[in-house]
């Protein structure tokens, strides 16, 4: 069920949450947190569907801002059509400062969401729109899914948040958003990019803790060029062992395809192959092959909704860590 609300206030919005509830026999105190979700037109239908499969095991309120367009299209008071889902065009704009769109049921997954177009003054105070939307006495969980502000926790949004997710990988241009995000963190910042190998800093922690414990001299990670994920993984590698890592890149390569530590024993390591499979090799041992699927978003944001806690880890990686790679 998706309820169309044009031109209209944050009191009548709650008011229609709760009528819904009544009508539904639900109540939103089985909301675990509210996710705020800060994007763009076009990214808007790809982040609600990534939060639809995560809200499964985290229920929770979304409140999606779209912060580049005017109005919703304007649809019946309730409509199931996919149409409603388009915001209309500048041409079409309404005399409202506010447009907004309630999801239930099949359109919400495990929750329920609120999609808010606000325009003009309302666009410099985020934080006042959302206060009366919010979970009572829940955490706060604000995600940028492409494009981060260069300082998420200065930002109207970023101050009231539990946890703050950005998506650098997802931006216009990576490498600059990674440096603006350094520059910034803070303890409640974390990046989904981080999040993408922490299966295979899992595994590679496996390998490393199997007899002999011999030291290791050096360390080469491949991977996709310009893949933020790889650049993070050989910078916690650099961090911990504390020896020289290489980062060999190809440009048609898919995400990370292998890491391979060096050591007196001679080579061992991982190599990912295209089935979603690795195989691991370990000197005079017979190789292993293991699962390794690609993450999908819904599986990243799952992970970090399930944290919350300051990611103490990451922060060291994108603050000291990164400095120790070459990533040019």
């Amino acid at each position: 069920m998706i309820v169309t609300m044009p031109n209209t206030t944050t009191a009548a919005i709650s008011h229609e949450i709760d009528e819904l509830h009544v009508e539904r026999g639900e109540a939103a105190l089985g909301r675990v947190l509210t996710l705020i979700i800060s994007t763009r037109e076009a990214d808007l239908e790809t982040a609600l569907a990534t939060v639809n499969a995560a809200s499964r095991e985290h229920p929770c309120r979304v409140i999606a801002i779209v912060t580049d367009t005017q109005t919703l299209s304007e649809q019946s008071t309730v409509n199931s059509d996919p149409d409603c889902y388009k915001l209309i065009q500048p041409d079409k704009q309404g005399s409202g400062t506010l447009d907004a769109q309630i999801r239930f049921g099949a359109d919400a997954g495990a929750g329920e969401i609120i999609v808010l177009a606000p325009v003009n003054k309302l666009l410099d105070h985020l934080d006042a729109l959302v206060i009366p939307l919010l979970v009572p006495d829940a955490p706060v969980v604000t995600w940028w899914p492409s494009e981060a502000p260069a300082d998420p926790s200065n930002t109207p949004l970023g101050e009231k948040s539990t946890s703050r997710i950005t998506d650098a990988q997802k931006s216009a241009n990576p490498a600059d958003t990674v440096a603006e995000l350094r520059q910034h963190i803070q303890p409640a910042d974390v990046d989904l990019s981080w999040t993408r190998i922490t299966v295979w800093r899992a595994m590679l922690a496996s390998i490393l803790d199997q007899p002999p414990h011999l030291p290791v001299q050096s360390v080469r990670v491949c991977g996709q060029s310009n893949y933020l994920p790889l650049e993070l993984l050989a910078s916690w590698l650099a961090l911990k062992l504390q020896v020289p890592v290489t980062v060999e890149r190809t440009p048609d390569a898919q995400a990370i395809t292998g890491v391979y530590f060096t050591r007196e024993d001679g080579e061992l390591g991982m190599d990912r192959l295209e089935s979603d499979h690795a195989v691991i090799h370990q000197p005079n041992q017979v190789d292993q092959t293991v699962s390794l699927p690609l993450r999908s978003d819904s599986d990243c944001l799952n992970e970090e909704l399930g944290r919350l806690d300051p990611d103490e880890l990451y922060a060291e990686v994108i603050s000291q860590g990164w400095d120790l790679v070459s990533h040019n």
